[in-house]
């Protein structure tokens, strides 16, 4: 890999790592959902989460070819409709927004192709969206850091696993290749290409805003830290370092093998601050001067729909 790729590699992958998360915190600052009726989040929710997690790829996997994209374009459209209907009021205006990326992404890939700029941008623009809208419905709806921490350092193991012992994850990107609307985003010019997966971009959103939720600016520092470092920078690093060692140069690196247990340190460390604030704390409390006020608009509940958008990931 030559330099400029590298660099390339590691630009883009920052950028989304960073932007995801970002554009959760601002949606957590800016509008509210209502807690859907689930109860109080557990750990038998984070195994649920994580027999999601495990299940999804075999059910990729055994999609018929033509079925696959079909079925990843409905599953887009419930996650943009329900988490964004406190941003976006009236019902057909946001089906005209969701129908409109959903058709760039199609229209981007048939026309111009998978490689094409123009998909990439529009795919990950819905992706980055809907990563945002899984974010607060989850962490809004009681979600802590405390769950992120134990779940995100299930995902290392789990990524660790499939992607070494048994490659179940090579062959889940194998599938999705060549077909829109692709659970991950990216950008590719040229020869130049980088991808970061939904999964990934998931965790990292997750983490940021449960650690601002929970102990505020400095929760949101160092979560970004271990974002920058162990989510993007490393895992696109680690490849040239093994070759460096091994003289192989690895196809995948999973991301969370990094980030898991750097994340699940840092909520050690962060709770050595006090409990994490909970969401009636953070609505109960005064806004400070100069602080954003945070919008009243609700969302109306869906049965079942911040489990379905858990296992999204």
């Amino acid at each position: 890999m030559s330099t400029g790729q590298q660099l390339y590699l590691t630009g883009v992958t920052l950028f989304y790592a960073l932007a995801v998360p970002a554009g959760a915190v601002l949606y957590f600052r800016k509008a509210r959902v209502d807690r859907p009726p689930v109860g109080t989040f557990n750990g038998r929710d984070i195994v649920v989460m994580m027999g999601f997690v495990l299940a999804l790829p075999f059910v990729y996997l055994a999609l018929p070819g033509a079925a696959l994209p079909t079925v990843l374009a409905l599953v887009f459209a419930g996650g943009l409709t329900v988490g964004y209907q406190p941003v976006v009021g009236r019902t057909p205006v946001r089906w005209a927004l969701i129908v409109a990326l959903l058709a760039a992404d199609l229209a981007g890939h048939r026309l111009l192709g998978a490689d094409s700029p123009v998909y990439w941008l529009a795919n990950s623009a819905i992706v980055g969206l809907i990563v945002v809208s899984a974010t607060n419905l989850n962490v809004q709806g009681g979600m802590r850091l405390r769950h992120i921490a134990w779940f995100v350092l299930a995902l290392a193991v789990y990524d660790l696993t499939f992607a070494t012992v048994f490659p179940l994850t090579q062959e889940l990107v194998a599938a999705i290749q060549g077909y829109p609307f692709a659970p991950s985003a990216g950008l590719r010019i040229g020869g130049l290409g980088a991808v970061i997966g939904m999964g990934d971009l998931l965790a990292y959103a997750l983490y940021t805003t449960a650690a601002y939720k929970a102990y505020g600016r400095a929760g949101l520092r160092l979560a970004v830290v271990l974002v920058t470092v162990f989510g993007a920078v490393t895992p696109t690093v680690a490849p040239l370092v093994v070759e460096a060692v091994t003289g192989h140069l690895p196809g995948l690196v999973p991301a969370q093998v990094f980030f898991g247990p750097a994340a699940f340190a840092g909520y050690l460390a962060l709770r050595r601050r006090g409990p994490e604030r909970r969401m009636a704390e953070i609505l109960a409390a005064p806004v400070p001067a100069g602080e954003d006020q945070v919008s009243s608009v609700r969302l109306t509940p869906v049965s079942g729909a911040n489990r379905w958008i858990a296992s999204g990931s």
